[in-house]
């Protein structure tokens, strides 16, 4: 299509000024794919949440102080330290506690701050009063909280299926595979719940203790002699050098243990064996256990494994690693007896939450097409339609580019703004088709109706875009849990109106060239222009 010189239009605002240049600019259809493009793009590649993560900052900070008492404590460490704990900005609160030998206070920061630099002005403050502590106080601990990646998003309940190895080779698996999904990309934390430790368990009769009067203290002792790791040292030798020497492993087996002397009468031992009975097992002492039930009935003693995810990526993402590693991994414990069910997936209810409404979107996109063809006709109704997925398209580029992810609340602001976003374009449209139907219309250039009906809706349409979204702006200042939580709302909403504004002045009046056409006196379509019509003819003849 020729360029057309439209430099004698006269135009009084934005609207109709967008409208003129962009109306035989050969760039706005490629602007047009790229938009639609980048969109998809970042709808598939942003972050996917069910619900936005809220950053929630503090930190504990743990001063050993041996001999004191809380008392003295509370005056010569907490009420000076609390003193300058509130110089830092950002402090919420402030909770102390003052414990003999030691002193605990916790500081709670304003939801919203950034919690890596809340935990270094934290530290900071602590070490630099370190010259205002007491000679034997110890050196305080500053131990953050990570509320941000103590939420898990996959949870893996692992159970024996069939009793083909032992509970501590049983542990030692899952051990394993949550060493290795630690190393997973984007994974934060892992934990194992459930869990009972390997060792080895005494149980000691009571009448036999008594037959060979032998104390319950003098068994311990016996088995602590033998049950230490560490090397002995011997310091005070003749040469004066340091010698250090070890046992190799001690206890590799029951017998082991069994054959621990814990006491000697007249030269002749008596072993552990003689007064108790040696296991294999698990720390008994832990009576905190999980099963899992299946609907057959049947029950599983399980370990859990939970993953967290690190803030600000993708659930999704994370959650099919971990499935994946697990998949790996299925038919080497399959040959072991254990078996896993993933009993929570965050990233599953993440993707099925964000497709929903995407479906929704889409049906609300596809019924305001409808409803504009009986109002309009099909024509309108396709130029309407084009522009929201347009303006969706840069909402979400933008969106991705600010590090937002894409969450319930997210698309809820989408959905909250859709009725609003096609009203720029609705107005645009309906103005064009007003003036392609009034009296004397078909003399009009279509070029000139184009950019004049554009450009007369231009004043009151901006006015009234921004007094929408200056009601959504206030919204961005609301504080603590709620303000966080809806903090997508007064972040999209308008940036979606403003793209609304630009996609109805550049594209509505050039699909109308592409689509529209006036009627002649007798009720026929002709071209979009006086030129093309006259061109047309000539062919005729």
């Amino acid at each position: 299509m020729e360029e057309k010189d439209l430099s004698h239009v006269k135009t009084t605002d934005y609207a109709g000024s967008l409208a003129k240049n962009f109306l035989y600019n050969p760039l706005t259809a490629v602007l047009a794919v790229f938009l639609l493009t980048m969109g998809y793009i970042s709808l598939e590649v942003m972050p996917r949440e069910e619900d936005p993560q809220i950053s929630i900052s503090g930190g504990s900070i743990i001063i050993p102080a041996p001999g004191l008492k809380p008392k003295e404590i509370e005056k010569i460490l907490v009420e000076p330290l609390e003193q300058k704990l509130r110089e830092v900005k950002g402090i919420e609160h402030i909770y102390a506690m003052s414990v003999d030998n030691v002193a605990i206070i916790n500081v709670m920061y304003y939801i919203g701050q950034d919690r890596e630099s809340s935990n270094l002005k934290l530290y900071d403050k602590v070490m630099q009063n370190m010259d205002m502590m007491p000679k034997n106080i110890m050196m305080p601990m500053v131990k953050p909280f990570d509320i941000d990646i103590d939420i898990p998003i996959v949870g893996v309940a692992f159970y024996q299926k069939e009793k083909k190895v032992s509970y501590p080779r049983f542990l030692q698996e899952v051990q394993n595979l949550k060493k290795d999904i630690s190393a997973l990309d984007n994974v934060a934390k892992t934990q194992l719940k459930g869990d009972h430790k390997q060792q080895y368990n005494v149980e000691v009769d009571l009448a036999k203790l008594k037959g060979y009067h032998l104390s319950l203290g003098q068994v311990v002792q016996g088995i602590q002699a033998i049950a230490v790791r560490v090397p002995s040292v011997k310091l005070n030798t003749q040469d004066n050098k340091l010698v250090v020497f070890g046992l190799k492993n001690a206890i590799d087996s029951v017998e082991d243990v069994e054959n621990i002397i814990v006491a000697q009468y007249m030269g002749s031992p008596t072993y552990l064996k003689d007064v108790a009975t040696v296991k294999d097992g698990v720390n008994v002492q832990n009576k905190q256990s999980a099963s899992i039930i299946f609907k057959d009935g049947s029950e599983h003693e399980q370990i859990t494994l939970s993953v967290s995810k690190l803030a600000g990526t993708n659930a999704v993402f994370v959650a099919n690693d971990v499935q994946k590693l697990l998949k790996e991994n299925k038919s080497r414990l399959e040959k072991l007896g254990i078996a896993c069910v993933i009993t929570r997936n965050y990233g599953e209810r993440a993707n099925e939450a964000v497709n929903e409404l995407v479906h929704h979107l889409v049906i609300t996109i596809v019924i305001i097409a409808v409803m504009l063809v009986f109002f309009l006709g099909w024509r309108e109704s396709l130029i309407v339609t084009f522009t929201v997925p347009a303006i969706l398209a840069i909402t979400l580029f933008i969106a991705y580019l600010t590090d937002q992810t894409i969450n319930r609340i997210t698309l809820f602001a989408f959905l909250l703004s859709l009725g609003l976003l096609v009203d720029a374009a609705i107005i645009v449209i309906e103005n064009i088709h007003r003036h392609m139907h009034e009296h004397g219309s078909e003399e009009r250039d279509m070029d000139e109706l184009l950019i004049t009906a554009t450009d007369e809706i231009g004043a009151p349409t901006n006015v009234a875009t921004l007094a929408i979204i200056l009601t959504m702006v206030p919204m961005a200042f609301v504080g603590g849990m709620m303000g966080e939580f809806m903090k997508p709302i007064p972040y999209n909403v308008p940036v979606a109106l403003l793209a609304s504004l630009f996609i109805a002045y550049i594209f509505t009046p050039y699909l109308g060239k592409k689509l529209l056409r006036l009627k002649d006196t007798d009720g026929h379509e002709h071209c979009c222009t006086i030129e093309e019509e006259i061109k047309a003819k000539e062919g005729d003849k």
